[in-house]
């Protein structure tokens, strides 16, 4: 086990490493200086204003500046808003954005497996037709239209939870239910289908023959078995949600990373796009990360095969 941690540990430096060069040059192959749109044409406060930034320095220069940046995690000051460092923006924003991603996860989650289990206890019967249904429309309908439809009926029609900000708990309800109910819908589905292959398997029947309760013989024997190909896609899903913010975010004028992240591509603010991205692949390949080290854990038979295989 201890092997194959280490060897996911220096794929997911690798990663990152692949990630950050990538961010690099892209930004740079873009023709144009982000200054272009400044007010005043005087190619010497242009120079100034490059030289300041380093972007007068050979592209090999830069990126070795760029690499260090990342290292010691100082991503330097915004071209846009001088008075504000990408780490000062990062420290902002991503509290709000992680808070968002947490409780939309932890929803997706508890509903989705909920969802999915009691659909496979009631197996053809209405509640299993209905949690079916739900998790179709939640898998057909995107995000940004989710969001758009909840603040129309809930927000602005029925008037029971307000529209936009992030001022108090009420405030994340609409979000929460925007993002979440994509991924709870792909989790109760996985769920439901996992669940009904195991509770076919043998060591159910013995669980069974043997006067175990149905609880525990539904959460102590069938559920962690069921729940393996939730933890293999939870990375995705995690993926999607965090991409997801970013649009959700936008709709619902939550001033977390999203807000700043659409503002520097628009402005051409590299630091702050190049931050960003790296700190939101950095993020997303440790969560990842510590997937594969659940799903490990989870799934001894991961520990046999890496310890006899390898």
């Amino acid at each position: 086990m201890l092997k194959y941690i280490v060897k996911r540990f220096f794929l997911m430096i690798l990663t990152i490493f692949i990630i950050a060069t990538l961010t690099f040059f892209l930004m740079n192959a873009i023709p144009g200086s982000p200054f272009n749109e400044e007010k005043t044409s005087n190619a010497v406060v242009q120079q100034n204003l490059e030289k300041h930034f380093n972007l007068d320095k050979p592209l090999p220069v830069q990126y070795v500046l760029y690499l260090k940046s990342i290292i010691t995690f100082d991503f330097g000051p915004s071209i846009k808003q001088p008075t504000e460092t990408v780490n000062s923006l990062l420290g902002r924003g991503f509290p709000i954005s992680a808070e968002l991603g947490i409780w939309t996860i932890l929803v997706a989650l508890i509903s989705g497996i909920t969802l999915g289990v009691v659909a496979a206890l009631r197996h053809n019967k209405l509640i299993d037709y209905t949690a079916m249904t739900i998790a179709v429309l939640g898998i057909s309908i995107p995000n940004f239209v989710l969001a758009t439809l909840v603040i129309q009926v809930i927000a602005v029609d029925l008037k029971l939870l307000p529209a936009a900000t992030w001022n108090s708990p009420q405030h994340m309800i609409l979000p929460i239910i925007a993002l979440a109910t994509g991924p709870m819908a792909i989790i109760a589905r996985l769920t439901r289908s996992s669940m009904l292959e195991t509770l076919t398997q043998d060591y159910i029947k013995t669980a069974r023959a043997k006067g175990l309760s149905p609880f525990k013989i539904v959460v102590k024997h069938a559920l962690r078995n069921a729940l393996m190909p939730v933890v293999t896609i939870l990375g995705t899903l995690l993926a999607g949600v965090l991409t997801g913010t970013f649009v959700i975010e936008k709709i619902f004028a939550i001033p977390g990373m999203g807000k700043y992240f659409v503002q520097g591509i628009n402005q051409r603010d590299y630091p702050v796009i190049m931050g960003t991205t790296v700190f939101y692949s950095t993020f997303l390949v440790m969560m990842l990360f510590l997937v594969d080290i659940m799903y490990g854990v989870l799934d001894p038979r991961i520990k046999l095969h890496k310890k006899g295989g390898e």
